[in-house]
């Protein structure tokens, strides 16, 4: 019997086993099969750049682990659907004007299924609205748990508000950046008991929403009356609206009317269109705690005594306006039904960006419970007592940087400084005696003296006695020397900030040896100065994060890594990039450092191979060994020790060899740097198609094979830089048919290959395509028109205008200028030099709205200079040198303005370094220099331009200030128009070298900015302008090989520096530079009547010339008579060829001949003169 039980009891056992199996199998984690069905319905909507690759069609596949989905974790249904930017993304640079272009239509039903949704966000994804009968009405019913709805950055109208008023349950709305105008057009019809309609305007539908928390509208174009239709949002919380076209005066936005947003705390009113100088809101704000005043040009005195309403007030921001002062800015008091209302909360002001003074403190002094007080970039000037702060007993943050502050006076004894914990004084000129006194801060924890104009050694007392400071910033000054032992006293200290300085840094870190709670440690750009090798003292502090870029050692000998380094194993962020460091590449950080994310050894001197540990090292991301002197090959094992790895940067070295294959499996790199080392082979095509490659940089290596399918197959990559390779043989021959082309791809640089054929007609299909660089790469015929698909210009081009820089000098391209590039509005360098393009500049260039630099020379061009130009507002670099225009320069070219053009440079933006730790470190490493930003594009803008007589490379920040045209080398006729002189922000003009008559315009005296002038080899004639010796600019002068005359300007100033050949090939000009008296004995009578008859346009000497050769022709011919009348043998002989002339009627013909001979002479004349 007992065996029977027992038997029982483990049959029961293994049941129920079975059964808690069974269940668990009913219970596992994947999601619904309704919804993950749904969820593929929606994937062709919502795929852009296979995003949602995740998203398999495998009936196993647990969707709720799929990318941008979250499921209950209890009953496995969707609750959060993340689409934003999955059709179109954020930064394909769509605009609002052109939006309806790209907007689609959303089917609302395909949600259905997700009937516990709870957050749908869609933003940046083009929508348009909804579809009829499908809108967002109908997910009344089914998802009544829908409370968060994100539907930014699209391309919405008032139409659809009708359906998102049924979305009872929404507690946050997000609209902003969409095309609402609060219109007043009808969207709902209310029957009444007549037979009239009431209309109901879409804002007013809203108020439907009773349990709507958070409504964003910012950035579309609604007016006042927005704030009309929203009063009855009760359940309101927060409202944004900035950005619109609220204008007029702040205490009338409320049109009369009573507000009922009583439970509203956050209101964002900021770049709107707000003028005047008071400031009033109407009752029924009374939760009100934040209000934002951002940027409305509120102005002069303003006037605050309409805030008394607003008695909760926490937070006031009025930064970018044009506020001088306040009115009335104290304890403001209104007593009504026996209750005194005072605004006594506030907590923080912001005031940052106006035209305060110091005065300004009296005006607040009544705000005792100012926790944080900002006012940096104002007109504080001079010095500031701590005593008008001391009615700030409460003050705890203090900003008052970028101002011109040289002092501040500190009392010892003051409430003020017995409470303020953060200052910040960035960018003043302060004495460097404000650190000795600083010390009375006894809760100080914040001191920020950014590039203060600190200079000298840092005193031994006072801010050594602020021993509750954790962050001390005091980098960007000229402070020196040895850091002071008092240092050891700032044992709280979490970061040190004094990069930029001339401090002499021991490589032990001696100072700093004590200081046990630090954590971050920015040092760059010091000197770092050797030690006695028998200090052996191991630090207290362990870093995280540590910067000592560009620190200038005390000799130019091989330094080892300091030593303090071998005991620290918490690193997270470690930068020695640009020091004399040499040996080995010390990977023993990695493997010390086990949460090292970021490493940075970019030029130094580490030799030898490269290799890493085969230990796996999961958390480094981020590895920058670029611009050392290593050699051999890179290494394969460094695609299985860091699996994370996102950004690899190994660029000028001798590295050889092919590219490892094993990099194609990183799923996270996304940042591959390779170039400027010896690499060859080809380039493995499963390392461009594996999707996670953004930057992909190989240039200036030896790789070969055919490009194209590296171009086609770039699935995901943003950027590529294939130029200065042996890549070869033609890129036309491609079956599209069997590619789809990565629609991702914004910057593609070949140049410099060893490529031939046409132009690829495939690249227009590159939608998104940005800058394109295809020079010095053989490429010969036409321009395709496929080209213009690239900029929307024609209807067949139906894609955004998108592409900004295109360079293709050098080749040899020919015809005439197609439509391929009409319409380019977004074009902003056009760099065609170098070709065989022939015919005219089409008239419709002017569609080239936003083009700056237009480079045409040495090609075939001929025809007129079109006046079309000079609808080319942006333009600031001009070159059509070297080809075959002829006619007059058009007048009109003197109305550019040749702006300061910041785009023809390139906004690239950065990668900043990150890490996946705990904020505070995030916030630590984000406060180091500028050595940990990475740039998104390598596509660096360089032109190419011939001023001061050389062939000069413009790139950076240069190029955005430099202004030029260069019209030589053509057959250009007639006057230099005195329009000209009007180009008062150019920099270099050069019109030699072509056929131009008439005078030198005085009134290039007024172009100010000139730094090279060029008019040499022409016809000009007159006199020099003496007025030119004003422009004090003037580096390179020429007018040299004209027709000029007289005397030349005085050596004074810029003329001074002005040698002989500036004025050769004039033979009548005059001066000391050349030598040659300008005096009336010394000078032909010719010279003196030119110099002093300038109405007659230079051409007096070629008029005298002609006189006195027709005079001797009389004289010649009334010998010849003479002799003829004496020898009658002569006579008869020369009647006898007069009637032979007579009977072949070649008389005219004679007579002709000889004008023409005549004309011939006095030209040939006219030149050598």
């Amino acid at each position: 019997m007992m065996m029977e039980w027992k038997w029982l009891r483990l049959i029961r056992m293994a049941v129920m086993l079975l059964v808690l199996e069974g269940c668990r199998w009913c219970t596992t984690d994947a999601c619904l099969e309704h919804e993950r069905i749904a969820l593929l319905h929606l994937k062709p909507f919502f795929n852009y750049g296979n995003q949602l690759q995740s998203w398999v069609e495998v009936k196993v596949s647990d969707c709720c682990k799929w990318k941008r989905v979250e499921c209950n974790t209890t009953t496995r249904r969707l609750i959060k659907l993340s689409l934003n930017s999955t059709r179109w993304f954020d930064n394909m640079g769509y605009d609002m004007d052109n939006g309806n272009l790209n907007a689609w239509y959303l089917n609302t039903s395909m949600f259905l299924p997700f009937e516990e949704l709870k957050s749908l966000y869609l933003s940046g994804n083009a929508i348009g609205g909804d579809l009829e009968n499908e809108g967002f009405g109908k997910l009344s019913s089914t998802l009544s748990n829908l409370e968060i709805l994100d539907l930014s950055y699209n391309y919405l109208n008032d139409s659809i508000l009708l359906s998102l008023s049924e979305l009872s349950s929404l507690r946050y709305l997000d609209l902003s950046y969409n095309q609402f105008e609060g219109s007043s057009h009808p969207r709902e019809r209310k029957k009444q008991l007549t037979s009239n309609y009431v209309y109901i305007s879409g804002f007013q539908l809203l108020s439907r929403l009773n349990n709507l928390e958070t409504l964003d509208l910012s950035w579309n174009s609604l007016k006042n009356s927005i704030l009309f239709h929203m009063r009855n949002l009760s359940s309101l919380k927060t409202l944004r609206l900035r950005r619109n076209q609220l204008k007029g005066r702040l205490d009338h936005i409320q049109d009369g009317t009573q507000w009922r947003l009583t439970n509203l705390e956050e209101l964002d009113l900021s770049n709107n269109l707000f003028r005047n100088n008071t400031i009033s809101f109407p009752q029924g704000l009374s939760s009100l705690k934040s209000l934002t005043l951002y940027n409305n040009s509120l102005q002069g005195s303003l006037d605050t005594k309409g805030l008394s309403n607003l008695t909760n007030l926490k937070k006031l921001d009025l930064r970018w306006n044009q506020i001088e002062s306040f009115q009335s800015f104290k304890v403001m008091k209104l007593y009504k039904c026996g209750s005194k209302l005072e605004l006594t909360h506030l907590e923080v002001l912001y005031l940052d960006y106006n035209l305060f003074n110091t005065s300004v403190f009296a005006s607040l002094n009544k705000l005792s419970n100012l926790k944080s007080l900002s006012i940096n970039y104002n007109q504080l000037k001079g010095s500031i007592d701590t005593k008008d702060l001391e009615a700030f007993i409460n003050l705890r943050e203090l900003y008052m940087g970028y101002n011109e502050l040289k002092d501040l006076v500190i009392h010892q004894e003051l409430n003020v400084s017995s409470n303020v914990e953060e200052l910040y004084f960035d960018r003043s000129t302060l004495n460097t005696n404000i650190l000795q006194s600083i010390g009375v801060f006894a809760s100080l924890k914040t001191l920020s003296l950014h590039d203060c104009g600190l200079i000298g050694p840092l005193p031994n007392h006072g801010w050594c006695d602020l021993r509750n400071l954790e962050v001390l910033d005091v980098s960007g000054n000229a402070l020196e020397g040895m850091l002071p032992h008092c240092f050891s006293n700032l044992t709280s200290l979490r970061e040190l900030h004094i990069s930029a300085n001339r401090f002499q840094i021991p490589l032990s870190f001696a100072p700093f040896a004590n200081l046990s709670n630090l954590k971050v440690l920015s040092g760059d750009e010091n000197k770092m100065v050797m030690e006695p090798s028998f200090y052996t003292s191991v630090p207290k502090f362990q870093l995280t994060s540590i910067s000592l870029s560009k620190c200038i050692t005390s000799q130019q000998l091989n330094l080892e890594l300091p030593t303090f380094l071998y005991y620290q194993y918490d690193l997270r962020y470690v930068d020695l990039s640009h020091n004399n460091f040499s040996g080995t590449v010390p990977t023993w950080l990695l493997e010390n450092n086990t949460k090292l994310e970021v490493l940075i050894l970019m030029g130094n001197s580490f030799t030898g191979p490269l290799s890493f540990s085969s230990a796996l090292i999961s958390n480094v991301s981020s590895i920058d060994i670029s611009e050392n002197k290593l050699q051999g090959q890179i290494p394969t094992t460094i695609c299985s020790t860091f699996p994370h790895l996102w950004r690899l940067f190994l660029s000028k070295h001798a590295f050889e060899g092919n590219i490892p294959l094993c990099l194609s499996v990183m799923k996270y790199l996304s940042f591959l740097d390779l170039s400027n080392n010896q690499l060859y082979g080809k380039v493995p095509e499963e390392l461009i198609a594996k999707g996670s490659l953004t930057i992909l940089r190989l240039s200036n290596n030896k790789l070969s094979g055919n490009v194209v399918p590296v171009v086609l197959n770039s699935n995901g990559v943003q950027n590529l830089y294939l130029d200065g390779n042996n890549f070869s043989g033609e890129m036309t021959n491609v079956d599209l048919s069997t590619f789809e082309f990565p629609n991702s791809i914004r910057e593609i640089d070949l140049s410099n290959n060893k490529l031939h054929g046409k132009l690829p007609r495939w690249i227009g299909n590159a939608s998104f395509l940005e800058r394109l660089a295809l020079s010095n790469s053989g490429f010969e015929g036409s321009i395709p028109m496929e080209f213009c698909k690239l900029n929307r210009s024609i209807p067949s081009c139906f894609n955004p205008p998108n592409i900004e820089h295109i360079h293709l000098h050098g080749n040899r391209l020919r015809g005439p200028l197609s439509l391929a590039f009409y319409n380019s509005s977004s074009l902003v360098t056009l760099d065609l030099r170098g070709n065989n393009l022939t015919g005219n500049i089409p008239k419709w260039i002017d569609t080239f709205s936003s083009l700056s630099v237009l480079l045409l020379k040495d090609n075939h061009f001929h025809g007129k200079v079109p006046i079309q130009l000079c609808k080319l507002h942006s333009l600031s670099i001009i070159d059509l040198s070297q080809n075959m225009f002829s006619g007059p320069i058009p007048s009109c070219l003197g109305n550019l303005s040749l702006p300061m053009q910041t785009k023809k440079i390139l906004d690239i933006g950065i990668y900043r370094q990150s890490t996946e730790e705990d904020e505070s470190t995030r916030i630590m490493i984000a406060n180091l220099g500028p050595d940990s930003y990475y740039p998104y594009s390598y596509f660096e803008e360089v032109i190419e331009f011939t001023t001061k007589t050389g062939f000069y490379s413009y790139k950076g920040d240069i190029l955005s200030y430099m202004t030029g045209i260069d019209l030589s080398c053509n057959n250009l006729t007639g006057h230099i128009p005195p329009e000209l002189g009007n180009l008062s922000e150019i920099h270099s003009l050069n019109l030699s070298h072509n056929k131009l008559t008439g005078v030198i315009p005085s009134s290039f005296s007024k172009l100010h900015q000139i730094e090279s002038l060029d008019l040499s080899y022409n016809n000009l004639s007159g006199e020099i302008p003496n007025q030119l010796v004003e422009l004090n600019s003037l580096e390179v002068f020429s007018v040299a090989f004209n027709n000029l005359s007289g005397s030349i300007p005085e050596p004074k100033a810029q003329f001074g520096t002005f040698i002989e050949n500036s004025y050769e090939g004039n033979p009548f000009l005059c001066g000391v530079i050349l030598h040659k008296s300008c005096s009336k004995t010394d000078s032909p009578s010719t010279i003196s009547t030119v110099s002093e008859d300038k109405g007659e346009d230079g051409l007096i000497d070629t008029y005298d010339f002609c006189v006195s050769f027709l005079v001797s022709y009389v004289v010649v011919l009334l010998t010849i008579f003479v002799v003829l009348y004496i020898n009658p043998y002569w006579r008869r002989a020369w009647f006898s060829l007069i009637g032979k002339c007579i009977t072949t009627c070649h008389y005219s013909n004679v007579g002709n001949s000889y004008l023409s001979h005549f004309q011939a002479m006095c030209l040939a004349t006219q030149i050598v003169i």
